[in-house]
């Protein structure tokens, strides 16, 4: 759970099926500009849930590697280039963090494992999103086939999208049906005390907000109206 709008939504799915007993979330942070606001984010929503069994990791690793304008401060954040991306685009974003959710997941696998979980939710969205080559359905479909060559025999851990073919608008449909706190996610990429407002997430969330018909509740520096 990062402490975004889909990984929150995501998590109340979990909860819904689940448990809050039955639960326990996940949080990487990997050297990103907006870390201190993102786990903020994600404790005031394992709070919110009331879950006790949690996972903080560091994966300093990715600001060394480097590659990402969401890790290398030498590479500006784009802004207002909402329709140079998405998911038909011919070039990969430079926020785009490289084969990052792998690393999410191998951890995910690893704690899976030893405290005996069967199911890893993960929020990604392969739509509505800024074209990353690993929120596809086929990146999780072929790390599934890894989990079951990689762990020990008797191990059953199946990753759950379920938000993957969802429109970023039907998300926020979904989180305000479940009651999930979105009030307190963060999604922006280079801001952490009010959202930048014109960044590829911003946009994207301020856009389907707009489609969904209901004001999103943190707070901006300036809101500019996605195109498209």
């Amino acid at each position: 759970m990062s402490g975004g709008m889909d990984s929150c939504v995501c998590a109340a799915m979990a909860r819904e099926r689940h448990g809050t007993d039955g639960i326990a979330v996940l949080h990487a942070s990997y050297g990103q500009r907006t870390e201190a606001r993102e786990r903020q984010a994600f404790e005031g929503i394992a709070d919110f849930y009331g879950v006790r069994e949690r996972l903080m990791v560091r994966l300093e690793h990715f600001r060394a590697i480097g590659g990402s304008a969401l890790t290398d401060a030498k590479i500006a954040v784009p802004e207002n280039e909402l329709d140079k991306a998405g998911p038909h685009a011919t070039a990969i974003p430079v926020t785009y963090v490289p084969f990052r959710n792998a690393h999410f997941l191998s951890v995910g696998v690893s704690w899976a494992e030893a405290i005996g979980a069967n199911f890893i939710y993960i929020g990604a969205v392969a739509e509505d999103s800024s074209g990353y080559p690993d929120c596809r359905p086929e990146y999780y479909r072929v790390f599934q086939e890894l989990i079951r060559v990689g762990t020990r025999p008797e191990t059953r851990i199946e990753i759950v999208t379920p938000v993957i073919a969802m429109k970023k608008n039907a998300i926020i449909r979904k989180g305000i049906e479940l009651g999930a706190p979105l009030y307190l996610t963060w999604s922006c990429y280079q801001s952490e005390q009010e959202a930048c407002g014109v960044c590829d997430s911003c946009l994207l969330r301020l856009k389907a907000f707009a489609e969904a018909g209901t004001p999103d509740p943190i707070p901006y520096q300036r809101k500019v109206l996605a195109r498209g």
